[in-house]
């Protein structure tokens, strides 16, 4: 006999959204705690299995934290800007706004047909006016304290999008989506100065609870160096470049010097002889995507600029190169090479026939660049010193000869906080013709994005919303005229806050109610996926702590838990697409086999944060199990619950049940799901094999199982004689007593080697544990004959008889 989830689930569901069951309490007297899950962008193509998997896990976590006492946020919404729905109109002539809503509605459906206990009366959405009102407050309050700027900045150009890309968008010098060609290029740009927050960026990754290796790819990317910035020459000019080094030690091996091709400086210095290479090589580079350009593994290319550098410590002169290796927005866009003692510069040297010159004793430069430490030769004042020792000499000497100085650097980059889209935010900023910028006044607030029917790119660079001049023209009240921005905010920027937008999701006065933040924030639990580890938790760190600093917000961090689930590969193992042809929709296994039997199975197909492909008879499998949950409880020919569940005790079931209640809590705690499932997995296997079971440890299991598979635990409790839902029911709890052993295993050995194994009284004392081992047959066969010299007995573990 099966349970019927056709009937079943859509039932409880119904109840659960007409009741408003998982309406988050605020009851002063409960602790409260924040369940999160990364933001969804609800794209056309629907929710595909691995969607669910991360949701499923705050939602175990939330029905659990609801049941043990606590005040739950769980809520849910839409990071619904960005370009796949700007292409998709532009591609078809149809609206973004319908054709988001067209996908929300349908992300709706779906979600809501999984039982996710969220409280829809919070749902966000980051296209709404009445939310990104107030991310276009926290752009203003940046600008105010000077945090956002404009600058012309080399961008990732895509003429057939008509927009900026990211790095990250952009594959093999195309675009991520369609393929079209990318180009580097400077434009007017908004930035925000997020380096300003770079050391705390860092140093309060010691404040949370997040995976080392997530915690290490921020700090790699934040890419804090301690060294020193020297001061280059260019040799017959005023002009001059810096450099900044972690190994200002190495100095006296500096043979050569690099600027990026976008450098200020190349077209200054530049020889007459040289220039037509250095503006062809400047025009192949803007083809290319920073990862080709930092790529170690590709063939070294650069070209001659003419002039020369003097190298500050010595007087030599150093040919300076431009190459696609070094990039403008790092550092200084400028490198000193030092190729006896990196592999790059090595590389490079030996392709252009450079000078290398070691300044480290050890390897052999003749063969290969030496990158281990050594004491100092070639290097005058440095000779004989150790690595540290020489490092602090020589910035001494640097900052004594004005020739530099001791600087701490970073490799995070302020963020590039303009798109040339019309899908996004309008950044609310007006240039007025008498040269003054000013942002819209908070009580003007939202700008509204405008109705457009075109909205192709420009064809000048600027987003299509320059093309609306009715919307784009302005006259204050003294006749001034002025031009609204037209570039929007990324899709970054609605998913940087969405997490405090949750706990006062209604305010129309302020972002956020200050009580109810303080009330509810850290996030106690953040799950989604890692390959959000940098971006999306680096830019919400960074407006959280601008936020804190301007009294909006009570925590230094936003989530103190971040757990990354693994990912639900097709059945043939690759990450599911369309274009690989292997995802699987939830709405077909919905159907098929129930929502609780994905939640199931996707819990037990392995530990969360596994990276594991699909497989249709897990699936079989885990229905199985509830199915068997089903006939176990549910008597088949009249429906009623089974007549062997009982209100009496059956000590046999003891120690099963009360196991079961500490280890499913303990591994639901920890988010081992797997393991919590196999626990009740064994207590059912077990209450088979009984021939009663008390009532109330069928209704802890209900309990235990109402996370993982919440309508069948629904019915099952309403079936038990409850009338109200099980959402609120207390959490089991589990009597230790009834864990201790009474008995345990122990094992005999002759001379070391175990011989045989007994169960035996937990507290027998050494002597009668002798005793019994004397006794045993196998022992008996072993040492007849021979001569006990000595018997080892400990107590709840083994007996050794040493014989001969």
């Amino acid at each position: 006999m099966t349970f019927n989830h056709k009937e079943m689930e859509p039932k409880w569901q119904k109840k659960w959204e007409d009741e408003k069951i998982f309406k988050t309490t605020e009851d002063a007297d409960k602790s409260n705690f924040y369940a999160l899950d990364m933001f969804p962008y609800p794209s056309g193509s629907g929710l595909h299995v691995g969607h669910p998997e991360g949701y499923t896990a705050t939602d175990i976590i939330s029905r659990m934290k609801r049941m043990q006492g606590f005040n739950v946020l769980h809520p849910i919404g839409w990071d619904a800007f960005g370009l796949p729905a700007e292409q998709y109109a532009i591609d078809t002539g149809n609206d973004p706004a319908a054709f988001t809503a067209h996908n929300i509605a349908n992300f709706t459906r779906q979600i809501k047909s999984l039982g996710f206990s969220y409280d829809w009366d919070r749902e966000i959405n980051t296209t709404d006016p009445n939310y990104y009102k107030w991310t276009q407050w926290i752009f203003t309050k940046l600008y105010e304290k000077g945090l956002a700027y404009e600058a012309g900045v080399a961008v990732n150009w895509c003429p057939a999008l008509g927009t900026v890309l990211a790095n990250e968008e952009v594959i093999d010098g195309k675009s991520e989506r369609g393929g079209y060609p990318v180009f580097r290029k400077p434009m007017r740009q908004w930035m925000l100065k997020i380096t300003a927050y770079a050391d705390r960026l860092l140093d309060d990754l010691d404040l949370v609870d997040w995976p080392e290796n997530i915690k290490d790819m921020q700090r790699n990317w934040i890419g804090r160096s301690e060294g020193a910035e020297v001061a280059f020459q260019v040799k017959g000019s005023d002009a001059n470049f810096t450099v900044f080094t972690t190994r200002p030690d190495t100095l006296f091996g500096a043979t050569y010097a690099v600027l990026a091709p976008e450098h200020d400086l190349v077209d200054k210095i530049v020889t007459a002889n040289q220039k037509e290479a250095v503006t062809a090589y400047q025009k192949q580079v803007e083809l290319k995507s920073e990862l080709e350009r930092t790529d170690l593994a590709k063939d070294k290319t650069g070209v001659f600029t003419g002039a020369f550098a003097i190298n500050p410590v010595n007087g030599e002169e150093m040919p300076i190169w431009i190459a696609d290796y070094v990039l403008i927005q790092y550092g200084t866009g400028a490198i000193m090479a030092v190729p006896a003692h990196d592999e790059r510069d090595y590389a490079f040297a030996k392709q252009f026939q450079l000078t290398i010159k070691p300044v480290l004793a050890g390897g052999n430069v003749e063969e290969e660049a030496y990158t281990g430490d050594g004491d100092h030769i070639n290097s005058e004042f440095l000779d004989g010193l150790n690595k540290d020792d020489a490092i602090a000499k020589m910035i001494d000497w640097l900052e004594e000869n004005k020739a530099g100085t001791r600087k701490i650097s970073f490799r995070l980059r302020d963020w590039l906080f303009s798109r040339q889209r019309y899908w996004g935010e309008p950044i609310p900023v007006i240039h007025w013709e008498d040269g003054e910028t000013t942002t819209i006044p908070e009580q003007e607030l939202p700008l509204l994005l405008p109705k457009a029917t075109e909205i192709k790119p420009s064809g000048t660079g600027e987003s299509p919303l320059a093309n609306l001049t009715d919307w784009v023209n302005v006259v204050d009240e003294n006749g001034r005229k002025g031009l609204r921005e037209t570039n929007t905010m990324p899709q970054w920027a609605g998913s940087s806050w969405y997490f405090l937008r949750y706990i006062d999701p209604t305010n129309n006065e302020v972002l956020a109610d200050k009580e109810k933040l303080e009330k509810w924030l850290p996030v106690d639990v953040y799950i989604g996926g890692a390959e959000h580890a940098v971006l999306h938790l680096l830019y919400a760190r960074f407006w959280h702590k601008f936020l804190y600093d301007i009294g909006v917000v009570p925590t230094k961090e936003p989530f103190q838990k971040l757990f990354n689930q693994g990912m639900i590969l097709g059945d043939n193992n690759e990450k599911m697409s369309k274009s690989r042809g292997n995802v699987v929709n939830p709405d077909d296994v919905v159907e098929q086999y129930g929502a609780d039997t994905l939640r199931l199975y996707e819990m037990f197909m392995g530990p969360l944060e596994a990276s594991i492909p699909w497989n249709a008879n897990g699936l079989e499998g885990a229905r199985k199990f509830l199915d068997r949950v089903w006939r176990l409880f549910i008597e088949e020919a009249t429906g009623e619950i089974n007549a062997k569940i009982t209100p009496d005790a059956n000590l046999n079931l003891e120690k099963s049940y009360h196991q079961m209640v500490k280890l499913v809590t303990e591994h639901y705690e920890n988010m081992r799901f797997n393991t919590g499932i196999s626990q009740l997995m064994i207590f059912i296997n077990d209450a088979y094999k009984a021939t009663t079971i008390p009532k109330n440890y069928v209704e802890g299991f209900v309990q235990l199982l109402s996370p993982i598979a919440p309508h069948l635990a629904e019915e099952l409790w309403s079936r038990l004689g409850h009338a109200e839902t099980i959402a609120y029911e207390s959490w089991p709890t589990f009597d230790a007593s009834k864990l201790v052993e009474d008995e345990v295993e122990i094992v005999l050995q002759v001379n070391g080697k175990v011989r045989a194994k007994v169960t035996v009284a937990k507290d027998l004392s050494r002597e009668e544990l002798e005793q019994i081992a004397r006794a045993n047959d196998k022992i008996n066969e072993e040492i007849t004959g021979k001569t006990v010299r000595k018997v080892i007995a400990v107590p709840g573990k083994l007996v050794n008889i040493v014989a001969n």
